[in-house]
């Protein structure tokens, strides 16, 4: 069973709680194996841990992990009381409790989330903060300082908007939503529920879409669309996500985008993609499920990426990729002819080399067979 302390001192317990742990939350080994899908092969089962941590900075009463064979001499070393993994991991120490599981990285995320919860949503509507008498605001939402929120806007139930946040008019936020400080959400965009954006993300800014008059001036296209988040979403800070010039802009179920991310207007990005730091989509690309874009992947606009597809960083592609494919380079193609092509990139002064000395003698053969 949980057991929560909020009050008592520290040096109460006998093992050190997570750093900036404000409800102090102890769980048995048992119990933490149970919930995180995984097996003890030794240690003792009422063991108490109070926390997660990576193998350098655990202390007594965490649970660890190693999921990458690189960190294995930190087992050695590390002070953690229990430590997750795989099936086959082989481990010398008897003085720390063994987890097996197949996963070791995703049932330390578990641990990470039991020990780390959600904080409850806190009913408030800030005295500062502006509510256009239209706006629909669930009772049961938090509404932090100076935020303001436009005409007809619809804020469902356990909804988190953070202090100075801008809601245009139109706007719907789904339920349990967090909304994070310096984020703007642009008139008609729809988010949808369980959906996190973090600080100064922009929703349904103008795509940037311009026509060339007969003087050789730019004439700004009407941005007429709106941009819709569904469920499960967290973008990070920064990101801009444009509205599309008519139609929609759409982020699909589960999709995940890290800071500084640029989507241009009429994009789509299905289901459970993941798009890290400083990836650029120009207008109107689709993006199938589960495509990873590493960081400051760009991708040419009107273009598909199939489902399951890996661009790896700093890649580039100005043309369609079928499904499955890992491409790498710029222009990006096949991650494995990628490989070859950088390795013999390093050896091009050898290969430059050898060529000129090859030319050398094949002019000496033919003089030698001129002058016979």
């Amino acid at each position: 069973m949980l057991r929560f302390f909020a009050s008592l001192p520290l040096r109460a317990f006998a093992v050190k709680p997570p750093a900036q742990c404000i409800l102090f939350r102890v769980m048995k080994l048992s119990e933490l194996a149970q919930q995180t899908g995984a097996t003890i092969e030794n240690g003792n089962a009422d063991t108490d841990i109070v926390g997660a941590a990576g193998l350098a900075e655990a202390e007594a009463g965490h649970v660890t992990f190693l999921s990458n064979p690189r960190y294995t001499p930190q087992v050695k070393e590390t002070r953690a009381s229990a430590i997750y993994l795989s099936q086959d991991a082989p481990i010398e120490r008897t003085d720390i409790a063994v987890l097996r599981t197949k996963d070791p990285y995703l049932a330390y995320t578990r641990a990470l989330r039991l020990f780390h919860p959600e904080p409850a949503v806190k009913p408030l509507i800030h005295p500062s903060a502006v509510i256009d008498p239209t706006a629909q605001v669930a009772s049961d939402a938090h509404i932090g300082a100076c935020a303001v929120i436009g005409a007809h806007c619809v804020i469902e139930s356990q909804v988190t908007i953070h202090p100075n946040v801008t809601v245009y008019d139109h706007v719907r936020i789904g339920a349990q939503s967090v909304i994070h400080s310096g984020v703007a959400l642009r008139a008609f965009a729809e988010v949808g529920q369980r959906v996190i954006l973090h600080n100064n993300v922009v929703v349904g800014s103008d795509g940037f879409g311009f026509a060339k008059a007969e003087d050789k001036s730019w004439l700004k296209i009407p941005q007429t669309g709106r941009v819709v988040i569904e469920d499960d979403v967290e973008i990070g800070a920064g990101t801009t996500i444009d509205c599309a010039s008519v139609g929609e802009t759409r982020i699909k179920r589960g999709v995940k985008i890290d800071n500084l991310v640029q989507i241009g207007h009429s994009c789509t990005i299905d289901e459970d993609s993941l798009l890290c730091a400083q990836v650029g989509l120009a207008g109107s690309s689709h993006i199938g499920k589960r495509v990873i874009l590493a960081g400051q992947v760009g991708v040419a606009g009107h273009l598909h990426i199939g489902d399951d597809v890996v661009l790896t960083a700093k890649s580039a592609t100005s043309h369609d990729i079928p499904p499955g494919k890992i491409i790498s380079g710029i222009p990006g193609f096949d991650n494995k002819d990628w490989l070859r092509s950088t390795a013999a990139y390093r050896r091009l002064g050898e290969m430059a080399r050898t060529v000129r000395e090859l030319e050398k003698k094949l002019a000496a053969l033919e003089t030698t067979a001129t002058q016979k």
